[in-house]
């Protein structure tokens, strides 16, 4: 009786017969065929092999992935199904590539399955293998053969599926080899270190109290002295050296801020570590002490006054915090109502150019009280431009969020809605400097825009929005409709 892998390359085979590859002109079998071989490598699993075997079935041939899960098994349908890409069809391949690649790595990035990785590394090792011997021979000229001409495009994906795939496999001679084959065909591209092996330091935060979430990841007490960031699975080496630099940056612009001394592995997830010791988030002090929530806004308030005080010039690399806000009204109330967009987008565009240093990730939960001072972690976010974009990210944490659901913001913050909003209201009073009433709900509303701007724009970024979602949406869009009625700019 035939085994599963013998099966799949019989399957493969039909499937395939006549086909070719777009270098070389080989029959197309030999590429799932090397897959598999690499897979082999890695894995002894006969469905991760299986898969390797079957991978391009759905997107080359007329085989379904129904028929794979039935001949072959759910895993095996699962793991191929991680690899094909959408189809467009009133679009050409040359039109769809950069959206079909995009749609592709976000999965990736999203999926910690291991088994998935090692067949993205497979594929692609044999790919670049193909490729890397073509360029050899023909040089450039080689980018003609396929639907996207430019080289830049396709080094920007193999260059950003090797900085999804190192943490998991980096030690392999697999993933040693796909950096060795970028860097031949685009010199440069990653340290030569990268091909050789490496081991990261392995945590566990088993255990470990979680004190933080920010917008990259998780914070938790490692000891007595340590703190440890765990970043989210969609973030890379990359993602966490360039926050480090960025954190290096601005304790040199005097932001007081908490400077990692070393990554590390914890799972399939990088990890920053901070020597924090005697310090607790702010969120965390308001959890423990809520009537003292007003002190911890004057501390945050001051904090802030700190870093919108810094001028930068274009000179410094921060990006403008603007280009942040037009993504949010674009992809969000953009696609819901265009007029109102513009409406928006008007208000955006009627902001004085300002280049106060903002942090973009301003909340409780990033800052640290070390012996009653605060440090702040999550530097990757650093921008230039209005301070009322800062104030809309505070909108947002502690009032929006909780809007439709006040367990959200519990959930979040570690403290009820209620404190959160008397937070946000003694934030600004210390803030603005004053305790008038109708000048804090004026820039609240200000800042309310754009809140509610991101909330809908991460809404739609969601595969399938709920009932529940596509209300909230519809309250949101109410809510701005009457703001830009009401507001003739978002300056303060």
């Amino acid at each position: 009786m035939m085994n599963k892998i013998e099966e799949a390359i019989i399957y493969a085979t039909i499937m395939h017969q006549g086909k070719t590859r777009k270098l070389g002109n080989t029959p197309f079998i030999l590429h799932p065929l090397e897959v598999a071989q690499i897979l082999s490598t890695l894995t002894n699993d006969p469905d991760v092999i299986t898969a390797g075997i079957l991978h391009d079935i759905v997107e080359d041939t007329d085989g379904t992935l129904e028929e794979i899960r039935k001949r072959f098994g759910e895993r095996v349908a699962f793991i191929v199904s991680s690899e094909s890409e959408n189809d467009y069809p009133g679009e050409t391949h040359i039109e769809s590539w950069k959206k079909r690649k995009e749609e592709s790595l976000n999965n990736l990035k999203s999926n910690p399955d291991r088994d998935v990785r090692m067949l993205w590394l497979a594929d692609k090792l044999s790919n670049i293998r193909s490729l890397a011997g073509n360029y050899s021979e023909y040089g450039e000229k080689i980018w003609e053969s396929f639907h996207q001409h430019d080289p830049e495009m396709h080094h920007w994906y193999y260059q950003s599926i090797a900085e999804q795939l190192e943490l998991a496999l980096n030690k392999t001679g697999a993933f040693k080899e796909f950096i060795q084959h970028i860097n031949f065909i685009w010199p440069g591209t990653f340290d030569s270190k990268k091909a050789q092996y490496r081991k990261y330091r392995e945590v566990s935060v088993d255990g470990c109290m979680h004190i933080g979430r920010g917008a990259k990841g998780d914070v938790y007490r490692y000891n007595d002295e340590l703190v440890i960031k765990v970043y989210n699975l969609s973030n890379t080496y990359h993602d966490v050296e360039q926050e480090i630099a960025m954190a290096r940056r601005a304790f040199v612009l005097g932001i007081p801020t908490a400077i990692s001394f070393g990554i590390v592995s914890v799972g399939d997830q990088y990890g920053a570590m901070y020597e924090l010791v005697n310090s607790d988030t702010i969120s965390h002090c308001i959890s423990k002490n809520p009537n003292q929530v007003d002190k911890y806004a004057k501390i945050m308030a001051d904090l802030a006054h700190t870093i919108h005080s810094i001028k930068v010039n274009e000179d410094d690399g921060f990006p403008k915090v603007t280009d942040r806000v037009r993504e949010y009204i674009k992809d969000g109330i953009g696609r819901e109502d265009p007029y109102l967009s513009d409406k928006c987008l008007q208000l955006l565009d009627s902001l004085p150019e300002t280049d106060n240093l903002l942090h973009g990730d301003f909340h409780s939960g990033n800052v640290f009280l070390q012996n009653g001072e605060p440090l702040m972690i999550d530097m990757d976010r650093l921008s230039t431009g209005h301070p009322i974009v800062e104030l809309s990210d505070l909108y947002y944490f502690y009032v929006i969020l909780g809007d439709d659901d006040p367990l959200v913001i519990e959930r979040f913050m570690g403290f009820s809605y209620n404190t959160s909003l008397r937070f946000m209201r003694q934030f600004l009073m210390n803030y603005l400097e004053t305790e008038n009433e109708e000048r804090v709900n004026e820039v609240a509303e200000k800042a309310s825009l754009i809140g509610y701007s991101r909330l809908i724009r991460r809404i739609r970024k969601q595969r399938k929005p709920s009932d529940v979602d596509n209300k909230l949406v519809q309250h949101c869009i109410e809510r701005i409709a009457a703001l830009t009625m009401k507001l003739d700019s978002l300056s303060f």
